[in-house]
């Protein structure tokens, strides 16, 4: 919503917002947080600090020096620019064709309440949360301990005790027989565990053990929990989806309208990163593999022509040059330094080896994403039927990717997981069509004979749902 790219200092900033609002009772932080969120988080990073759609907030009002015209501005840029307003016209040369959105009808208190909640995020001072003493940061549940060294214990303590019981008979027939009259000798330990009944048995127990690990291994081939491979691209769901709240259907759009969650083109991408060219952690590294997979020239901010047929040193030179020049324009040199030729090689080297592979030759063409999530081909699974009919959340199966730097799967996608969850999960009934035509347990419903139904009532552990 509101642009700004230099770093301001924090003590001009600060006397600019306290002299500002202080004295305005309708000016509310948390008002601001949610005309923030309805206005300027979809272009914004929520941090004010680092750039997202559009760029950093943070100190935007000592960067204006002029409250008359910073309002001007959030309310209409366009008209402020036409003006001739030197702030606004610099603004517009470093962000133009990107049009900031007008909002001509916000207040004097609504835009400082938006401004009071910005200013403070960007110094901390409003939704710091304190952590109890003795408390860890952490949201990282407590790793459950295996129960394998208790089956262990357990084993030996049964083997000890089957030895020991082997020995009391052995010397309970010796004594029998030589009540009898016969001449008789206990048996050795050794002899004991080298005797047929022992053999046999140990043989048995071997076929069953034998049995139950070929199962168990069995129903576990194919499955992937835990998996999370190296992808071409370092992209991190905690930026996208936890940081700057980007929907999971805005990449993956058709997991609310098909049976498959496709994997997003590089054209989606590139409707953020045709205005985001540095990113937050690895400035222009990852970023420009987008550029170099589609053909997007970022200095000219333009899609290259025929550069399918564009040869790899023409790619090279291009490519080089625009990481050399954001070093150059990052560190405020004229010139690139060792350093600064050193990390244009690694970035270059690194865009060929992600965009290139035996099987593909050429740096243009689509991005090779790694599979990571995966069924059997004989298990028919539908996305929309979860998404748009259950109304289920993207984390119910695949954990809390708005938190991971590195996509992992979470759930083991097992038939027993499966049921499990069909058996425990409400069908959401109320508002939703497509189960209008089950009269009968919206009457039970109504009556209070049933207080839910959920997807085993309506079929969904049935074998030819998933295997028809």
């Amino acid at each position: 919503m509101i642009y700004k790219h230099l770093r301001i200092n924090l003590i001009g900033f600060l006397v600019v917002l306290f002299t500002a609002f202080s004295a305005s009772a309708q000016v509310s932080a948390d008002a601001g947080k949610t005309l923030f969120k309805n206005y300027c988080a979809s272009c914004h990073n929520k941090d004010m600090r680092s750039a997202a759609t559009g760029p950093a907030l943070g100190g935007v009002q000592a960067f204006w020096g002029d409250d008359v015209a910073l309002y001007s501005w959030i309310r209409n840029s366009q008209e402020l620019i036409k003006k001739g307003h030197p702030k606004a016209v610099e603004i517009w040369n470093q962000y133009k064709p990107t049009i900031m959105t007008a909002f001509p009808d916000l207040t004097d208190d609504e835009i400082g309440s938006l401004l009071a909640y910005i200013n403070g995020v960007y110094d901390g001072t409003y939704g710091a949360k304190p952590v109890a003493a003795g408390t860890a940061a952490t949201d990282e549940a407590p790793k459950e301990k295996s129960s394998f060294p208790i089956y262990v214990a357990i084993a030996v303590v049964l083997a000890i005790l089957a030895l020991l019981l082997a020995k009391i008979i052995s010397n309970l027939n010796v004594l029998a027989e030589a009540k009898e009259g016969k001449d008789a000798k206990a048996k050795t330990l050794s002899q004991i565990l080298t005797s047929k009944s022992v053999i046999s048995f140990l043989i048995f127990a071997g076929i069953i053990l034998g049995a139950y690990t070929t199962v168990h291994k069995s129903v576990e081939l194919g499955r992937q929990e835990g998996y999370a491979p190296e992808q071409p691209i370092k992209f991190s769901h905690a930026t996208h989806a936890g940081v700057n709240k980007i929907d999971c259907q805005y990449c993956h759009d058709s997991a609310r309208r098909s049976k498959h969650s496709s994997i997003p083109s590089t054209n989606t991408c590139m409707n953020c990163h045709a205005a985001i060219k540095n990113g937050s952690k690895y400035g222009t590294a990852e970023i420009t593999k987008i550029y170099a997979s589609i053909g997007y020239d970022p200095i000219n901010n333009k899609y290259i022509e025929n550069y399918d047929e564009m040869s790899e040193d023409d790619i090279r030179a291009l490519y080089t040059k625009w990481i050399g020049d954001e070093y150059k324009r990052e560190k405020e040199l004229a010139d690139l330094d060792e350093e600064g030729d050193k990390q244009v090689a690694v970035q270059w080297a690194n865009i060929k080896k992600s965009l290139t592979n035996p099987n593909k030759s050429k740096i243009q063409g689509p991005i090779e994403w790694i599979r990571i999530h995966s069924l059997p081909d004989h298990v028919y699974f539908n996305h929309s039927q979860h998404v748009t009919v259950g109304k289920l959340e993207c984390q119910t199966c695949h954990g809390p990717v708005e938190k991971m730097e590195v996509l992992t799967q979470m759930s083991p996608l097992s038939m027993g997981w499966c049921v499990n969850c069909h058996r425990q999960t409400e069908v959401k009934f109320n508002d939703n069509d497509y189960y209008k035509s089950y009269k009968r347990f919206h009457e039970e419903l109504a009556s209070g004979k049933r207080d839910k139904v959920t997807v085993e009532d309506i079929g969904g552990i049935e074998c030819q749902k998933c295997h028809y």
